[in-house]
């Protein structure tokens, strides 16, 4: 149940048009619902402000219907990331209206339209095409959590000419998302030019030495400019997530 549901649930009661007894009764399945095989966070908007997003790596496609069924029920809005085109194409047999991102691996379910929550701008940068995939998850899920999303790719840092030919986008982003592999050296360049918080996402992308992303994780945990925050390797989501908590 979201926000906007239980506050006409609770005029509802206010006016009579709803009974002590039934609003009893919504309001016992709203902290979470059993499904046997998972159990479905349905307070998760109210808390934070987001539904709870399904994770779909490591889940049956008759898991996650089940799953989006019973926040559909609840009025919510249904992303599910990481989640490959086999999948997409079952659950769109029965999600006809759903919105399918195979760059991103994203499924978005439309409940109700989205709400703008942010403030300003959440600008995200790429540094390869190779990272393509990753940022696009983690712009995707910010357009979906109610912002106002740009994007900026393949401007990395052996052509720092093409990244300065944008510096006006740079800077008027009110948020950056920035996403490297190899090296991970371009939050650092663009955090340097920034009075703005700068989220970095090292991704999997790179040769032997980039050993799956860690190499580009230290090297972003290292970094020498200031207000740079850094999630997890190929963690777009997080990165989405946490840009629009600040954008709010």
């Amino acid at each position: 149940m979201n926000a906007e549901a239980l506050k006409k649930l609770m005029l509802g009661v206010r006016k009579g048009s709803i009974g002590v007894e039934g609003a009893l009764q919504a309001l016992k399945s709203l902290p979470f619902e059993d499904l046997s095989f998972a159990t479905v966070d349905t307070h998760r908007s109210l808390r934070r402000g987001f539904p709870e997003v399904i994770y779909g790596e490591g889940k049956s496609a008759a898991q996650i219907k089940a799953i989006a069924t019973a926040m559909l029920a609840r009025k919510e809005n249904v992303l599910v990331t990481r989640l490959d085109v086999a999948k997409a194409r079952i659950l769109k047999k029965t999600f006809r209206a759903s919105v399918y991102n195979d760059t991103a691996r994203t499924f978005f379910i439309k409940s109700h339209p989205v709400v703008k929550k942010g403030r300003g701008t959440i600008l995200v940068v790429c540094a390869g095409t190779s990272d393509v995939p990753v940022a696009e998850e983690a712009a995707i899920v910010a357009g979906y959590m109610g912002n106002d999303v740009e994007r900026l790719y393949d401007v990395g840092v052996s052509g720092i000419h093409r990244l300065l030919h944008k510096k006006d986008a740079i800077m008027s982003a009110n948020v950056l998302i920035v996403v490297a592999g190899m090296e991970g050296a371009l939050p650092s360049v663009v955090a340097g030019l920034v009075d703005r918080p700068v989220i970095a996402v090292p991704t999997s992308v790179g040769y032997g030495a980039n050993l799956g992303g860690l190499t580009t994780l230290l090297s972003m945990l290292n970094s020498c400019a200031s207000g740079v925050s850094v999630v997890n390797i190929d963690n777009g989501f997080g990165a989405a997530y946490a840009a629009s908590l600040i954008n709010r």
